[in-house]
Order: C-alpha cells, then sequence, then structure tokens
C-alpha cells in the first residue's frame, strides 16, 4: 500500500508492543496522527520519538484500560489532539496461562477486566464521538480462540467469547450508522512477546507453535479497514482450521489441542510461575516481534494437525448426514 497524506487520525491501545507497535508504525507511515496508549509511559515515548522522527503527529497518553475513568480521560485528550477520532484500534490483551484451578481467581478476574471490560470501556467512550461525528472505525483485536476455545485459557477464552458477542451486539445497534463501522480481527497465531509476557502458572516454559504470523501482516489488516470496513478479518490460515474443525466436531477438535498441550508440557523445561505483565507492565524492551518464528519445515506438524482437524470434521459431518439419510 502506498504512502498517503492524511488528516485523519487513530486511537492505539496496547500500543507499546506486538501488533500495536506495528500498527502504530504502518499508521504513521501512512501519514496518520497518532494517540498512542498503553500502561509504559517510558516505551511509548520512546515509540513516539522514532515516529515523530519521520514525520509523524503523536500524542502519548498513558493508560490502564481496565480503568473506565482513564479511559474516558483518553478519549477527550485524542479528540483534542486531533479534532476527530476516524479509528479507535482496541488492542490491548493479556493472558494467564495454566489449568483453571490452578490460576488464581485474581489473575482471571485481570484478564477479563483487561480483554472484555476494558474493550467494552473503549467501545463506550469511542462511538459517544462517532456519533456526533458521524462516522468512525472501531476495531476490536479478537483472536481465533474468539472461536474455538483454548485449554489452558480459560479467562482468555471467555474474554475473546466475550468481545465476539460485543462485536455483534454493537453492529447491530449501529445499523442505522451507515458511516459508523464495528470492525474485528481474528488472527491466528502472532509472533508478539504476549506469550513471553503472559502470566505462567503451568511450571513448565511455554513456547507458542508453529507456525506464526508476523505481526506487521496483522497490522496491515487493520490499517486497511480505515478505508475498507468490514465486519470480520481473518488473518492466517490456521483460523480456517480452527472456526471449522470446532464447527464440525467441537468435542474431537479441542481433545486434539489438549491432548497436544498435555505432550507438550509432559516434556517441557520447568519454570518458574510468574505473574507476567497481568498487575503491570512488562519491563522489558519494546519490541514488535516475539523471536519465535520457525522455517518452514518446522510448521509441517501443525499443518498436518490442521489438515487432521479439517478431515476429521468432514468426516463428522458426513457420518451425521449419512446417519440422517438412513
Amino acid at each position: 500500500m502506498a504512502t498517503t497524506t492524511s488528516n485523519r487520525t487513530a486511537v492505539i491501545t496496547g500500543a507499546s508492543s506486538g501488533i500495536g507497535r506495528a500498527t502504530a508504525e504502518l499508521f504513521a507511515e501512512h501519514g496518520w496522527r497518532l494517540v498512542l496508549a498503553a500502561r509504559d509511559a517510558a516505551a511509548l515515548e520512546a515509540l513516539a520519538g522514532d515516529l515523530r522522527a519521520t514525520g509523524a503527529q503523536v500524542q502519548v497518553v498513558p493508560t490502564d484500560i481496565g480503568d473506565n475513568a482513564a479511559v474516558l480521560a483518553l478519549a477527550e485528550a485524542a479528540q483534542a489532539f486531533g479534532g476527530t477520532i476516524d479509528l479507535w484500534f482496541a488492542n490491548v490483551g493479556v493472558g494467564a496461562v495454566g489449568r483453571f484451578e490452578e490460576v488464581p481467581v485474581e489473575a482471571h478476574e485481570q484478564v477479563l477486566r483487561s480483554n472484555l471490560l476494558g474493550h467494552l470501556y473503549e467501545a463506550h467512550a469511542a462511538l459517544p464521538i462517532f456519533l456526533r461525528q458521524g462516522q468512525g472505525v472501531f476495531v476490536n483485536m479478537i483472536s481465533m480462540v474468539g472461536f474455538a476455545a483454548a485449554p489452558l485459557a480459560a479467562a482468555y477464552s471467555a474474554s475473546k467469547f466475550g468481545l465476539k458477542g460485543l462485536s455483534e451486539a454493537l453492529r447491530a445497534e449501529m445499523a442505522a450508522q451507515p458511516h459508523i463501522h464495528i470492525c474485528d480481527v481474528y488472527p491466528a497465531l502472532v509472533d508478539t512477546p504476549a506469550l513471553e509476557h503472559a502470566g505462567n502458572y503451568t511450571g513448565k516454559a511455554i513456547h507458542p507453535p508453529t507456525p506464526l504470523l508476523d505481526p506487521r501482516r496483522v497490522a496491515a489488516a487493520v490499517v486497511r479497514l480505515a478505508d475498507h470496513p468490514r465486519a470480520t478479518t481473518l488473518v492466517g490460515a490456521q483460523n480456517w482450521a480452527a472456526r471449522i474443525g470446532h464447527a464440525l466436531a467441537p468435542t474431537l477438535s479441542l481433545k486434539i489441542v489438549d491432548r497436544w498441550f498435555e505432550g507438550y508440557f509432559a516434556q517441557a523445561r520447568p519454570a518458574a510461575v510468574r505473574e507476567g505483565n497481568l498487575f503491570q507492565p512488562p519491563g522489558d524492551t519494546p519490541r514488535v516481534d516475539g523471536g519465535f518464528r520457525k522455517p518452514l519445515t518446522r510448521r509441517l506438524p501443525l499443518l498436518l494437525a490442521s489438515g487432521t482437524v479439517l478431515a476429521l470434521g468432514g468426516a463428522a459431518l458426513l457420518r451425521r448426514r449419512t446417519a440422517a439419510q438412513g
């Protein structure tokens, strides 16, 4: 996509690293004004300095989106800075990995507060502005987990299913507003620092399975929505395997995933239990990439597993139809 000049303003939460950081860089390349939000003020200022060096207009607003008053202050600051808010990217996401009963309830609550309530606060702050303007794009970062729950991530799965329902309800309410759009982005596994930052209550080291998406590919999907809004955007082939496999054979597909997790943790090296970034910023060097991407040859087992899920789902559907006809 060619760089263009624009007077438009985007708000990006969770902007300090990963997909948020990649999206900020791409919007800056396209000439947008940017309002960057996250809990880590120092990380935001460092990113803003890099973007301003390229000529971008950037406002930094350190924000904990689990605090509704802070989100309202973010919206007010963004509107004062840009005049309008043309796109709001609700991108914050945290996780707690572990068996449901072994994860402290406070950790579950924090995941829901950040991933679900926080996004609700963002929509509640942004939509009145959009209605006054008569236009705006609200982008919800969800996940393939919004289609098929992930074992060892109960609160995370609940938050993503909840976000899907929130977006569908808001789209229905905004149906009479032709220039206000509620857009969902469902990426497959992405190579960001998010898993490294997650709370880990398994007692084992965690490494994501390949293949992993480049965060910049997800960022490009978000930027496209500014000019070509659509309700649902899937990024990554694994999404289709998860969605179709879960739809056709939900119990079987979840058993396959759970067995994979059991096998992985049986041989994973021990690691300390940690809260990660649940209750405070991670404190490491902010970056776009997680550094987990592997060569294609190492992706083959997961690709084959995805194909197996699809095949088993298709077989289950065929058996149902045969039984019905018989």
